[in-house]
């Protein structure tokens, strides 16, 4: 690479850029962790993208109409750090440059969306980014249909490198968005030829051009450290149709001795590698010094957005009051105020009727009466619609010809879902949710887990969440899946036993502002067991006394879902045996374990024994029996040791002995 020539074609360009490059290696040296290699070689396509292309106000950086400037290979941080940095972020500040990678510091290893404005979303496991953005461009069209293009216009960037287009959901992401043309999508591939074990060649000999071809997808290249032709291809992919891809070729590590190698992927921190590379950049200030001249032309950068944020601001406040209010509601997570008057009504007249019916119908129930009064909600199933049960008559099929559209047909691209939904709920405006069976979690897992830490409201839909499923077998009946999902902080499972824990559920699913649901549902009918109304949401309390023992109290059964029917059964055993038993049903762990120690001692007092019945496996549930003041040798569970088998489900609960009888006769061998 010839970088005498480069700093002499384009002089100006060339400093601005090694701002980017000399912030990376003095960060990753303080340090002494990071990868350097990336913004190294991918800072002249940023700078040309703030500098020419980006529609940003570094004073406003979470103004809805801003384009989106998404990292997916996370692991080059800095070069979004020093983006933001640069261009006059308050948050990311000189001082938290410094303090790259430090316990405390906004500027963690891998970008987290919450620590500071400007990150629009957690990057570092390869290939969500892009898979994201998906989600984001499909937000953006629907915004502008329902909004108009006068208050919803603008673009999603993704920078990804050859890891994200190696992951397996990068296929699932590309196809999606090549389907929907989602035309303000454009993906910046850092095409450096570069993994961590050496060439990409040792592993992948993909025609990634020909790969995005295929799906759809309007093709560009570009040398990437020449910033006239950066400037070209950009300018290209923005006037196409379909989503596009620009190819940038550029060399990881630029102008040091690790350049287009390996090492030059991680953190460069020696110092005489690092003297050596300032110095073929013509830079000759102390560490962390930007130049006033370059600080200022950034600060500048930052500042051109204002006046497109001041002129769309006024053209939102032409909008009737009301369009106004609306917009703002959506993007503030608020409810309409009619939301919890249905909901009662809902519970009330499930309550009189008492329907048998499987969990998933319950969900559709719900949904039929919601999405008319949230048109914020975005549905969507993994090919599973109709097992899934969430696409009701008012939402319409999202498509390319349909951008008011409600729901996605998103095929069987169960991680591209999960990553897709989560890229709508950051962009905002939208609140997605999406369906596949329990088992399938596995498929959607990194993104379920992401969400969490993101601490975003996305709705998993989880439907055939047990061996009631039948005769599909052990590959598709989930046993373990409510234990890992229980298991990953700031998750809300629901497991709802009827139609009014159900509608519960998804109150407090769409009411949530920082914490993902995932809804395990029923395939198999059941009996309704919440037959007495009450107006207020016991489900938030996330367990409850549903029956009461008669007598003394020596027994407490816990079930959640199908088995709560399964419990009250083994109630009137109990008692018909003289045995007090109290039944609590507990749909949701997590919020139990929120509630203050009395409302919990109330519930789950000393003394009784406790039996447990869920149709998965016992991980999760020891807090409940022995903890809280229980006793581990009065305490039993009654559920999942293994995988399931193939038969219909009531030859699987007798098989596995999760019946009404088996709840009862272990709880008379604790008394």
């Amino acid at each position: 690479m010839d970088i005498p020539a480069l700093r002499q074609q384009h002089p100006r360009h060339w400093m601005r850029a090694a701002a980017i490059r000399t912030l990376t290696l003095d960060a990753v040296a303080a340090a002494r962790s990071g990868h350097s290699g990336m913004p190294m070689g991918m800072a002249d396509v940023a700078t040309v993208l703030f500098a020419r292309h980006l529609k940003f106000d570094a004073a406003a950086p979470d103004w809805p109409d801003r384009d989106r400037f998404i990292l997916s290979a996370g692991h080059g941080s800095m070069l979004l750090y020093a983006l933001l940095y640069l261009t006059g972020s308050d948050q990311i500040t000189l001082n938290e440059i410094r303090n790259f990678r430090q316990i405390g510091a906004r500027t963690a290893g891998h970008p987290e969306n919450f620590l500071a404005a400007g990150i629009e979303t957690t990057t570092g496991p390869l290939g969500q980014g892009l898979a994201n953005a998906t989600g984001f461009a499909i937000a953006e069209e629907i915004q502008r249909a329902r909004f108009g293009r006068k208050v919803v216009d603008h673009h999603t960037y993704v920078i990804a490198g050859d890891g994200c287009l190696m992951e397996g959901v990068s296929q699932e992401a590309i196809s999606l968005a090549g389907r929907h043309e989602l035309s303000r999508l454009i993906v910046l591939w850092d095409n450096n030829g570069i993994t961590i074990d050496g060439p990409v060649a040792l592993a992948d000999r993909t025609d990634q051009i020909g790969r995005f071809a295929a799906c759809g997808w309007s093709t560009h290249e570009c040398d990437g450290h020449d910033p006239e032709d950066i400037d070209r291809a950009i300018g290209q992919a923005k006037e196409t149709d379909r989503p596009a891809l620009v190819a940038c070729k550029t060399h990881i590590a630029l102008g040091s001795a690790a350049q287009d190698t390996a090492k030059g992927h991680g953190a460069l921190t020696d110092a005489g590698l690092i003297a050596d590379t300032k110095a073929t950049y013509g830079w000759d200030h102390p560490p962390f010094v930007i130049p006033p001249e370059i600080k200022t032309w950034w600060e500048e950068v930052g500042a051109r957005g204002a006046e497109a944020h001041r002129a769309w601001k006024e053209r939102l406040e032409a909008l009737p009051a009301r369009r106004q209010a609306e917009f703002r509601r959506i993007l503030a997570l608020a409810t309409p105020p009619r939301l919890s008057p249905v909901i009662k009504a809902l519970k009330k007249r499930a309550s009189v009727e008492k329907q048998n019916i499987a969990t998933r119908s319950s969900s559709e129930l719900v949904l039929t009466a919601l999405n008319p009064i949230l048109p914020e909600t975005v549905g969507g199933s993994a090919d599973l619609t109709g097992s899934n049960n969430t696409l009701t008559g008012d939402l319409g099929v999202f498509s390319p010809e349909n951008r008011k559209g409600r729901y996605i047909h998103y095929g069987i691209r169960e991680h591209a879902m999960a990553a897709a939904m989560n890229g709508m709920a950051l962009h905002g405006g939208v609140r997605p949710y999406g369906g596949t069976f329990m088992c399938f979690t596995d498929y959607a897992r990194p993104a379920m887990r992401l969400a969490a830490l993101m601490k975003l409201p996305t709705v998993f839909v989880m439907t055939h969440d047990s061996i009631g499923l039948g005769e599909d077998g052990p590959t598709h009946q989930p046993v373990e899946h409510l234990a890992i999902s229980r298991a990953t902080p700031n998750t809300m499972v629901f497991r709802p036993a009827d139609t009014v824990e159900t509608a519960e559920a998804w109150e407090l699913a769409l009411t949530a502002t920082s914490t993902p649901s995932v809804l395990a549902l029923s395939r198999q009918g059941l009996p309704a067991v919440r037959t007495r109304h009450h107006t207020r949401n016991l489900s938030a309390q996330g367990a409850y006394v549903l029956a009461e023992a008669e007598g003394k109290r020596r027994v407490i059964l816990i079930a959640t879902g199908s088995e709560v029917a399964v419990a009250l059964a083994a109630r009137d055993i109990l008692q018909g045996e003289g045995v007090g038993a109290r039944v609590v049903s507990m749909p949701c762990m997590e919020l139990f374990a929120r509630q203050e120690e009395a409302y919990r001692r109330r519930v789950l007092p000393a003394g009784p024994v406790r039996v447990a019945v869920e149709a998965g496996v016992r991980q999760g549930w020891d807090r409940w029996l022995s903890g809280e003041r229980g006793r581990a040798a009065k305490a039993g569970f009654v559920g999942m040791e293994s995988f399931g088998a193939s038969a219909p489900a009531e030859t699987l609960f007798a098989h596995f002995g999760i019946t009404a009888e088996a709840v009862a006769e272990r709880a008379q061998s604790l008394l």
